[in-house]
């Protein structure tokens, strides 16, 4: 291998874990390589986790339990790691998994661990911009780097991140590759008024993230499958603009909850708008401030020789759901949505308001105004037959039709890899929490339910009917 092309000294770095949560995962090798002016210096070692090392993680790396079983804990490694890493600029691959499974353990020992990071993924993206794939695999194709060592073990793969510097060096120059690492690393713009540590401790991992303001007030809530940099682009070019500029002005504080996944993001992000009412989720918030209405409809029993009555639609609050009756549709956000989905049923389909019960009845028996316009078929003077009229508004409404919770009780939906599955939980159209274990369950169903929520029942509805997920009921669980 050459001398180092980069002014500043590097550490080249890969870790092999557990798993790909940073919180509950531990490293199991660290591989890495000092660059300076002297030149390079290689350095593994095995890490015992203290916990299983999964079977599908034991078939990528090779690394299984016995192999570990002697090897030092990394609170006996800290210290000699801190020194490897000191003053240096840490790259890796996928660098924000590396550097905050790092940043994890060096807590769990009391130290502390901060420095630039360079991503080589970005690196090539940036240098690469014409090439679609960029990941250690892709780059090996492309650059034809060799290696000895197994691959998916740590110094083979901390090789490989130095044999592709060395060869976009030798393609491009060592100044254009400069020049993109200074761009990369440079720190980002963030508010005055937020330590840099704060953006720095954000992992690139799935999650909720919330701005608060002063006296803790919720600005915003938002989600992403990657938080750190989902955060980061509120600061971005336009941040001095509109209300982005609010936003940061306001900001004085940034929490997240780290999650599973797409769904796991999305049940908790509507949760928090819903409990925090964020001020500037205003289009979410608005709608969740509005009471929240159903159609009602009673549907008479049929009598023979009787005639057919008219059905009539009546209006009211969701909060009378539990002594409703007959059939029912929505919810909808307030009176209004209610209203208006109703006027263009009723616009769409010829159907008459006096025979809905929503305008008196002329008391000389004269059609109603829209049937005068041509809006209306006439059931209003029996031009057309009660029972069609009345089928009509039930099929343009059966979209419409609250259903029934499908299910005995509360369900789940799984979500993460098998080594680290956690279970969404759901009753009633409501979201009732996310637990990774059953010891949890009994709990959370003992905790106060939500308040429904239509976009949280719809979500939750549109989520149960995609057949590639996972739902259980809890009988079928525990078995």
């Amino acid at each position: 291998m050459t001398h180092p092309f980069y002014p500043a000294p590097l550490v080249l770095l890969d870790l092999e874990t557990t798993g790909a949560n940073p919180s509950s995962d531990r490293i199991t090798e660290i591989g890495l390589i000092q660059v300076d002016s002297m030149g390079i210096s290689p350095w593994s070692t095995l890490v015992n986790p203290c916990q299983a090392i999964p079977p599908f993680i034991q078939h990528l790396t090779g690394i299984d339990d016995a192999m570990v079983a002697d090897a030092p804990v990394f609170a006996d490694l800290a210290d000699e790691v801190l020194d490897k890493l000191h003053h240096r600029i840490f790259v890796a691959h996928n660098a924000r998994f590396d550097y905050t499974f790092l940043r994890n353990e060096f807590k769990r020992c009391g130290r502390a661990f901060r420095g630039q990071v360079l991503c080589t993924v970005q690196l090539s993206r940036k240098l690469y911009p014409d090439e679609y794939k960029h990941s250690l695999d892709a780059l090996i194709a492309r650059h034809d780097l060799q290696y000895s060592g197994e691959r998916h073990r740590a110094l083979t793969d901390a090789q490989l991140i130095y044999q592709f510097l060395q060869a976009a060096v030798l393609d491009l120059g060592a100044e254009r590759v400069t020049a993109a690492i200074n761009e990369l690393i440079r720190p980002p713009a963030l508010p005055s008024q937020i330590p840099e540590s704060v953006i720095d401790d954000l992992p690139d991992i799935a999650g909720v993230y919330i701005f608060y303001g002063e006296q803790d007030e919720a600005l915003w809530v938002g989600s992403s499958m990657n938080l750190r940099r989902r955060v980061l682009q509120h600061f971005g070019k336009k941040a001095n603009e509109g209300p982005a500029a609010y936003l940061a002005r306001d900001l004085r504080r940034i929490a997240w909850i780290e999650t599973a996944g797409e769904l796991g993001n999305t049940l908790l992000e509507r949760q928090l708008i819903q409990t925090l009412r964020p001020r500037m989720n205003s289009s979410i918030r608005h709608k969740t401030d509005q009471t929240q209405s159903l159609w009602q409809i009673e549907l008479p029993k049929a009598v023979r020789g009787e005639a057919i009555l008219p059905l009539q639609p009546q209006l009211i609050a969701l909060t009378a759901l539990s002594q409703a009756s007959g059939e029912l549709f929505g919810p909808f956000r307030g009176a209004r949505e209610a209203q208006n989905i109703m006027n263009r049923i009723i616009k769409a389909q010829g159907l008459c308001r006096q025979a809905l019960g929503l305008e008196a009845a002329k008391k000389d028996g004269s059609p109603c105004q829209a049937h005068l316009q041509g809006d209306c078929r006439g059931a209003c003077i029996g031009r057309e037959p009660m029972g069609l009229h009345n089928g009509r508004l039930l099929a343009a409404l059966a979209k419409h039709r609250l259903a029934a919770w499908p299910y005995a009780g509360a369900v789940a939906i799984a979500e993460g890899p098998e080594w680290s599955t956690v279970w969404h939980v759901l009753d009633h159209w409501c979201y009732l929490g996310t637990i990774d274990h059953l010891d949890q369950l009994t709990a959370l169903l003992a905790a106060e339910r939500p308040a429904f929520d239509v976009d949280m029942a719809k979500l939750i509805r549109s989520e149960l009917k995609k057949t590639k997920t996972i739902v259980l009921d809890w009988a079928s669980l525990a078995s």
